[in-house]
């Protein structure tokens, strides 16, 4: 069962009961793709998931997003330029000041299959810490950045910067309230978000 068949419930074999809401977080990973696993992993921790196959998509995906939370008159906050110019057609005006907007919008290093997280780092931070940005978060990403672990992603942030390793390097992980803290170390200083996860398939 490929990632369509997660999000929109095609195909024959389905997501047991048992693998999406019952499997403890401490138990083994079932041996499955690491598309469906990221998936059940990130809605879990509360994401909100839109997969998309064309930049046509993505940017009706987009516009949803923000019809839905009435956004049309909020600025995104946004520190990556090359960002904005991908998206400058669209009907949304940029803020470089958190201050100023309740959204930030960003790229990602990778997506962690293993606990549904988002791994960024200071490309896409900057010096700001998670708990300073605006509560609601649009991230972009594509299928290609999808990793296994944590481990993986980082040993793939080395080999692609070389000596030149990107500081503030942490995980995006707790997308909805709930009473258990994490014992993640990159996720120290993070604070619930609402996220929306905008994936582009470029495999």
């Amino acid at each position: 069962m490929g990632l369509l068949d997660i999000l929109f419930g095609g195909g024959k074999k389905k997501v047991s009961k048992e693998t999406a809401e019952t499997r403890g977080d401490h138990m083994p990973d079932l041996n499955i793709p690491v598309d469906e696993k990221f998936t059940i992993h990130f809605k879990q921790n509360g994401g909100k998931f839109i997969y998309c196959t064309s930049d046509l998509e993505i940017s009706r995906a987009l516009q949803n997003i923000i019809d839905e939370n009435n956004w049309q008159s909020e600025p995104f906050y946004v520190l990556n330029k090359r960002l904005a110019e991908k998206f400058a057609k669209e009907p949304i005006s940029y803020t470089d000041k958190a201050k100023q907007s309740e959204v930030f919008f960003t790229t990602c290093e990778h997506l962690i299959a293993q606990n549904g997280s988002i791994l960024v780092c200071s490309n896409q931070l900057h010096e700001k810490k998670v708990n300073e940005l605006p509560s609601n978060l649009v991230v972009f990403a594509t299928t290609s950045q999808l990793v296994e672990s944590i481990g993986e992603g980082l040993k793939t942030i080395k080999k692609k910067y070389g000596q030149k390793i990107p500081g503030n390097i942490t995980t995006l992980k707790h997308f909805k309230a709930t009473a258990e803290n994490s014992d993640d170390f990159l996720t120290y200083g993070s604070s619930t978000k609402n996220l929306y996860l905008l994936l582009l398939e470029d495999l």
